[in-house]
This record gives C-alpha cells, sequence and structure tokens, in this order.
C-alpha cells in the first residue's frame, strides 16, 4: 500500500446514514456521528489532510468543514475524479497518495482514480466492489473512524519496516 498522505470523503452516506429531514420551513438537517469527527480529528493530529467532495450544495457541508477544520470543500460536485486530481494537485500529492471513500455510483469514478479506496458497509455494491476498504460500520456510524485508524495502522506497520531497514 502506498503511503495516504490526505483523505477525501463524500459526506451522504458516508459522514452521515444518507437520510435527511426536512423541517416545515425547508430547512434540512443531517445526522453525523461523533465516532467520525473524533476520526478525523485523529487523522489529522497523525498528518493526514482532509477534503469533502459532495454532490450535495447544502451549507450544512460548510458547517462540518467548519467545525471540523477542513478546508477543501468541494460542493454541488458531478465530477469527483476531477475534484479529487484537483485536490490531490494543491497538495502536491499523487493520486496514489490519496484515499476515497464514497459510497454510490456517483463516486465510482473517484474510487477507481484514488490510491485507496474505501466504503461503507451501507454503500450501494458498486461503490463496494471497487473499494480496498468496506468498512464493518455504516455510513454515519463510524466508518470514517474506522478507516483512519486502518490507515494510522498502516502508517505505524510502514513506519516499523522503514526503521527496521536502517538497523
Amino acid at each position: 500500500m502506498n503511503k495516504i498522505r490526505a483523505v477525501a470523503l463524500d459526506v451522504d452516506g458516508v459522514l452521515t446514514d444518507g437520510t435527511f429531514i426536512w423541517g416545515t420551513g425547508g430547512e434540512e438537517y443531517k445526522k453525523f456521528s461523533f465516532l467520525d469527527i473524533m476520526g478525523i480529528s485523529v487523522g489529522k493530529k497523525a498528518g493526514l489532510i482532509f477534503a469533502l467532495i459532495s454532490g450535495e450544495d447544502t451549507p450544512l457541508i460548510d458547517r462540518y468543514a467548519q467545525k471540523m477544520g477542513i478546508v477543501d470543500i468541494y460542493r454541488g460536485c458531478k465530477d469527483k475524479a476531477s475534484a479529487l486530481n484537483s485536490f490531490a494537485q494543491k497538495y502536491n500529492f499523487g493520486l496514489d497518495q490519496v484515499c476515497f471513500m464514497g459510497d454510490d455510483i456517483n463516486d465510482a469514478s473517484a474510487l477507481e482514480l484514488a490510491g485507496f479506496a474505501a466504503a461503507p458497509a451501507t454503500a450501494h455494491e458498486t461503490a463496494r466492489k471497487i473499494a480496498d476498504l468496506v468498512t464493518k460500520s455504516a455510513g454515519g456510524q463510524g466508518a470514517v473512524r474506522e478507516l483512519v485508524d486502518h490507515l494510522i495502522f498502516q502508517m505505524a506497520q510502514e513506519s516499523k519496516l522503514e526503521q527496521g531497514a536502517h538497523h
């Protein structure tokens, strides 16, 4: 596995369980998990850079990004592979250094392009078939935390191997 340095996440179905609620005044609500919030926080401490790539264009994405200190946000995105490419180029990373987690057919192009592809347990079969990792956790219920834990474990293993090579 190549050294993953950045993680791009779809929002609906990955950071949320894919449902939304409309209030009587037209307001929209989404439910996020503190497991995933902690996962992103732990990932950032480990040096990972995060981006949100969503087909939806809602201020809730900005609010989540602001809470998490995520500066790379692609809202209303119809070409997620292109967004993933832009994100990688911004930080001068090869696509092999970027992970993408998505859950449906509109994420397929980005999943195929990423160096490491992940999908929540609840993802559509299309995304699960492409994914290098399918989490045991559902979208919006710790799938992102599970992904980050997996990546950090891989980083630790690679670090041990590198240290062993120097001795």
